[in-house]
């Protein structure tokens, strides 16, 4: 006989942990006991040794599908003669708790096939869950993860909703959110004015027959409202544009299966494989020509974000609408936000902030406690590589290469996401969104409040960007707690050594929009040397100099940049032909004219997004913007995949550091537009001739450093093209590459980076 205490740590806490072991102690035979703890779940089993090594090999094969293993320590103990069974212990609480809580999961078969059963009492019940589904870090207010301390406190478990929760052999015992018509949370349909139309089901039958008539609905979800509409419905999505201010940027789409996404998209493997997971995210996809949908859904891009039902209440949505649509039902499904704030949470403020745009309102009284946007992914080389990290994969942390004392990185100021660190463990925060206005910061406060209250860590320093006017500086100068700036490039290298808890020197290219640089200039295309163990910081090299007419205004208007370049390359008015943006700004371009040669507002930028913007306003693509990165978005989109040919982009060598030449590759841009080349085969020679310049550039300097190791990262890393041919170009020369695989590349990653460059300055100065 043998007796041992397992000590499990990780995500096994609310996922249906203990009532696997329990059933598989019990089909053993086993002795002992199961209970949560600070530590983590804490097992002690007894029996023959055979018995316990039979027991262990079918623990470790067949976890519940949400638990994730992190330490499993394994500690001998003495027998105990009297003990006769297996029994689950009352949890207990404590500071210091090594337990993480489950993100948001999606509707599991099992809960499926009980709301589709007319005889279950669960049938069509738009709040069905249990431990394998369901919301969890959306609902919950503090730790320990019990009923108590989530949003379903106020929801008293009727007598059959009690005993599934605690009897260990039933799927729901302790799902803290379990529910069923009886005693759980209701539904109801208002108009924009608040008033009740219909309550329950007959609420979705109804919200299903507006749809079809093509009013535009905000639906409460797991994070948040979405705004909805009909997706075949042009005048519907027109309409939804217009009232939320949204000109051209993609829309996301809900359809009820795999197999209608197939119609409307060209879906790999591993598209269909992230479209089915049960995090259940927006996926990015290849949108096949007359696939039904309205024309503005996605204009400036070939591609379609997807995803599918992931909450019962969809799920019963989209069979209500199979009953009125010839064809699969497809809808709109974005954030219920008005553009540039945080998704709206609560019933009243969705009503007051969405009033204007939604004719009605499909509530319910569960409380959304945290903001969680959906996250957005696309499949690059059969691998996941993320837009937006939210619903379903935080709050999962990253881990990391060895552990350190808690740091808090509070991110730039766009795509904002924050960042607590936690021994190996870094827990980033669901995309935030942009700080430019008080619901954003206030919605920053709240996640940082949150977070460090559930993961019960008190930060000792806090890391932020060098910009000294972000609202996330400004945080953290007056938190009263140690600070110390990293600027964004070399923040963004180290996000992707964390990611890849990698610890040593490396080559990093960070390819970019904006971020203020040492120099005060605006970086955003540079070749940085870093060394994660050491925290040496070199700038090696950075693209060609462009100037920013009207500093902000040129980011926003691409012309005035290509406008820059050609003024910088000794062009100061047409030739062959006439610029594309002067029909509409003729009078501006005479007055960017001046300020360039007065070099007035010009700030210098080495930027790679502006030199994208450059040559998309050129060709005439894109003259002015209505969403970031909406002129890079469409000169990627217009591709001529089978040009071979490709611009020269030579490097220049300086006193003190090398640059890449994107000034010469501009003028070729402009050499060719003159000839009336297709604009498809110069986007594509453009695209092959700066990861030409790139690649060159990264071997010539891991030679010169003797580093093997080239690290990517920045928002530029979205783009397929330049994502696919560097990794692949750089490896085929023998170097090791690092990029993003848990984490976006564009700025949502600079808080990682930031907390672990203030993590080792931490260790560092304790060794000294």
């Amino acid at each position: 006989m043998k007796r041992y205490q397992w000590i499990i740590t990780g995500g096994v806490q609310g996922v249906g942990f203990r009532p696997f072991v329990y059933k598989t102690a019990l089909d053993f035979g086993i002795t002992g006991h199961i209970a949560n703890t600070p530590q983590g779940v804490v097992i002690e089993i007894q029996g023959h040794q055979n018995t316990l090594l039979a027991f262990e090999k079918v623990f470790t094969h067949n976890l519940p599908p949400l638990a994730h293993i992190l330490e499993w320590n394994k500690i001998p103990l003495h027998i105990q003669a009297k003990e006769k069974n297996f029994c689950i212990l009352p949890s207990t609480s404590g500071h210091g708790h090594h337990v993480l809580i489950s993100p948001d999961v999606g509707t599991c078969p099992d809960c499926l096939k009980d709301m589709s059963d007319p005889l279950n009492r669960r049938h069509r019940y738009v709040f069905t869950n249990c431990t394998n589904c369901g919301p969890r870090y959306t609902i919950t207010r503090s730790i320990p993860y019990d009923r108590a301390t989530t949003s379903m406190s106020c929801f008293p478990l009727c007598s059959e909703c009690q005993h599934e929760y605690t009897n260990p052999l039933n799927r729901r015992f302790h799902a803290q959110p379990n529910a069923c018509p009886i005693c759980g949370p209701k539904l109801w349909l208002t108009d924009n004015m608040g008033q009740k139309v219909l309550e329950n089901d007959c609420a979705m039958q109804e919200t299903a027959r507006l749809l079809h008539t093509g009013k535009i609905l905000a639906l409460k979800g797991l994070g948040g409202f979405h705004l909805c509409c009909d997706a075949r419905n042009p005048e519907a999505v027109r309409l939804l544009r217009q009232r939320k201010n949204r000109q051209d940027k993609p829309l996301a789409i809900m359809v009820r299966d795999v197999a209608t996404a197939r119609t409307l998209c060209q879906l790999s493997p591993g598209e269909e494989e992230l479209l089915l997971s049960w995090q259940r995210p927006i996926v990015l996809a290849h949108t096949r020509s007359q696939n039904g949908l309205a024309p503005g859904i996605s204009p400036d891009t070939n591609y379609l974000g997807l995803m599918l039902p992931y909450t019962p209440l969809h799920h019963v949505l989209f069979h209500d609408l199979a009953q009125r649509y010839q064809e699969p039902p497809a809808l709109v499904m974005t954030s219920g936000n008005i553009s540039s704030e945080p998704i709206s949470l609560g019933n009243r403020e969705a009503l007051r902030r969405l009033q204007h745009i939604a004719d009605f309102f499909l509530l319910h009284d569960r409380d959304i406690l945290i903001r969680c946007d959906d996250s957005v992914v696309r499949v690059l080389d059969n691998t996941p590589l993320f837009l937006r990290r939210a619903r379903g994969f935080t709050p999962s942390p990253i881990d990391m290469a060895q552990k350190g004392p808690c740091v808090l990185g509070v991110g730039p100021l766009l795509k904002n996401t924050i960042c607590l660190t936690k021994d190996n463990q870094a827990f980033v925060s669901q995309h935030i969104g942009d700080l430019e206005n008080l619901e954003s910061y206030t919605f920053f406060k709240e996640i940082i409040n949150h977070l460090t209250d559930i993961l019960q860590v008190t930060p000792q320093a806090i890391v932020h960007d060098l910009h000294p006017d972000f609202l996330s500086t400004q945080y953290a100068l007056t938190s009263g707690l140690p600070c110390w700036s990293l600027q964004h490039h070399f923040a963004h290298i180290h996000a992707v050594l964390a990611e890849n808890q990698y610890r040593g020197p490396v080559i990093g290219l960070a390819l970019d929009g904006t971020g203020l640089g040492t120099d005060e200039t605006i970086w955003g295309g540079e070749a940085l040397y870093v060394d994660s163990n050491t925290l040496t910081h070199q700038r090696l090299a950075r693209f060609s100099h462009l100037p920013l007419p009207g500093g902000d205004m040129a980011t926003r208007e691409p012309w005035r940049l290509a406008r820059a370049a050609l003024y910088t390359l000794g062009i100061h008015e047409p030739s062959a032909k006439v610029w594309p943006w002067l029909d509409t700004y003729k009078n501006a371009d005479t007055l960017v004219g001046q300020m360039l040669v007065k070099n007035l507002n010009t700030p210098l930028s080495s930027s790679c997004g502006r030199i994208f913007d450059a040559v998309a306003a050129m060709l005439g693509l894109c003259s002015s913007i209505s969403y970031e990165g909406q002129a890079a978005i469409k000169l990627e989109a217009i591709q001529d995949k089978s040009e071979r040919k490709s611009y020269h982009c030579p490097i220049l060598e300086h006193d003190d550091y090398l640059e890449l030449d994107t000034l010469h590759l501009f003028a070729q841009v402009h050499d060719q537009w003159q000839k009336n080349i297709c604009p498809t085969k110069i986007s594509r020679r453009f695209h092959l001739g700066l990861i030409s310049g790139l690649v060159q550039l990264g071997l010539a300097l891991a030679q010169k450093h003797s580093c093997e190791t080239i690290a990517l990262s920045g928002g530029v890393m979205h783009n397929m093209t330049m994502a696919h041919h560097l990794e692949t170009r750089l490896t085929g020369l023998g170097l090791k590459v690092l990029t993003h695989k848990k984490l976006p590349p564009n700025d949502a990653c600079i808080s990682l980076g930031q907390a672990a460059y203030g993590q080792r300055l931490l260790e560092l100065h304790k060794e000294q």
